[in-house]
């Protein structure tokens, strides 16, 4: 999904995201934003149900960083984010639209560990076709009939909203004991509100009291390698809930290094190949394949529906790519989330 859902074709009153959530990192909590990373920028493209409607169709970029990354004798530091995303929905057109700025603390615990709170606030757009629309009125009890009055009144095309959150991250990172031992660990977990003043979310206007509920995002991911040698494994949950719909997500990644960096001159870049797996419950398999070299990242993964939808969908899911920057000091010898 690119929705988080009750039923897999609402386009109503449901978030937004990616099946590659790590790396839509503001997307699955803002105090993200500046965690793993001095700087990285992301760009994000998915569609999906192809098979059953009118394309959805979702375009994002995030870019986030730190402040005072390089201040002597700091007790941690300041972060900031940037995230867009515009969403294309079915044949009618339902589009929606949001910036948001994250502003974040990440306090150095240890040489290994940091926790980080942000906020974030932003301003959201929401439209419609509805002459593009086919509803259930209009079917004539054989076929879809044009002429038909499709019942429904709207008293606008298009609303805006202010939209506000927070969140937790907890991050540990243990390093390698000795350049090629490849025996680092890291792990992040997190924890999120969206949507926390609720936002009028509706095109009826007065007298209808829709609104953009809250969205509860709970994770834990980790990077693990396997003592010398070439593999680690990076396995990841996710856990959202928005009112009634929900979701879980559970797999890994199996990466393999496939070149060293080197660290003295810097013109060797490091290189790794990672294949994973992940099922979305009751709703999809998620396979996903990632090439990283030095600091730049390009990720795809294929959605396949193996849910109740499988009949018309032909277990044909949606298609999503990622490409990312992330400043690295040190390259692409150590493994990271």
């Amino acid at each position: 999904h690119s929705r988080l859902v009750g039923s897999e074709m609402c386009i109503r009153d449901r978030d937004v995201h990616f099946s590659q959530m790590p790396y839509s990192p503001l997307t699955l909590n803002p105090a993200l934003a500046g965690a793993n990373s001095p700087l990285q920028a992301i760009v994000n493209y998915r569609t999906q149900w192809r098979s059953v409607a009118s394309p959805y169709k979702t375009i994002a970029a995030s870019f986030d960083g730190r402040i005072n990354e390089n201040k002597r004798g700091k007790h941690g530091h300041i972060a900031y984010g940037l995230n867009f995303f515009n969403d294309q929905a079915g044949d009618a057109r339902v589009s929606t639209t949001n910036v948001n700025v994250s502003l974040g603390y990440h306090i150095i615990l240890d040489r290994t560990s940091t926790l980080g709170a942000a906020i974030y606030g932003g301003f959201g757009q929401r439209g419609i076709n509805a002459a593009a629309g086919k509803w259930g009125s209009q079917y004539n009890g054989m076929a879809y009939d044009a002429t038909l009055s499709s019942g429904e009144t709207f008293s606008t095309s298009q609303f805006s909203y202010a939209d506000f959150g927070a969140g937790l991250v907890y991050t540990y990172k243990e390093s390698d004991s000795y350049m090629t031992s490849n025996d680092q660990k890291s792990f992040n977990y997190g924890f999120a509100i969206y949507h926390i003043n609720k936002p009028k979310y509706s095109f009826l206007g007065a007298g209808d009291e829709e609104e953009l509920f809250m969205r509860w995002s709970i994770f834990a991911n980790g990077n693990i390698g396997l003592g010398n040698s070439r593999w680690s494994i990076v396995p990841g949950v996710y856990y959202q809930r928005q009112k009634s719909a929900q979701e879980l997500l559970v797999g890994t990644y199996f990466k393999c290094r496939l070149s060293e960096a080197s660290r003295s001159t810097g013109m060797n870049k490091a290189s790794f190949l990672s294949l994973g797996l992940f099922y979305r419950n009751k709703d999809a398999m998620v396979a996903k394949a990632m090439f990283e070299w030095g600091d730049y990242s390009l990720g795809f993964a294929y959605d396949l529906n193996v849910s109740s939808l499988t009949e018309v969908s032909r277990t044909r899911g949606g298609a999503e790519f990622f490409l990312r920057y992330n400043m690295s000091s040190f390259g692409r010898s150590r493994s990271r989330i």
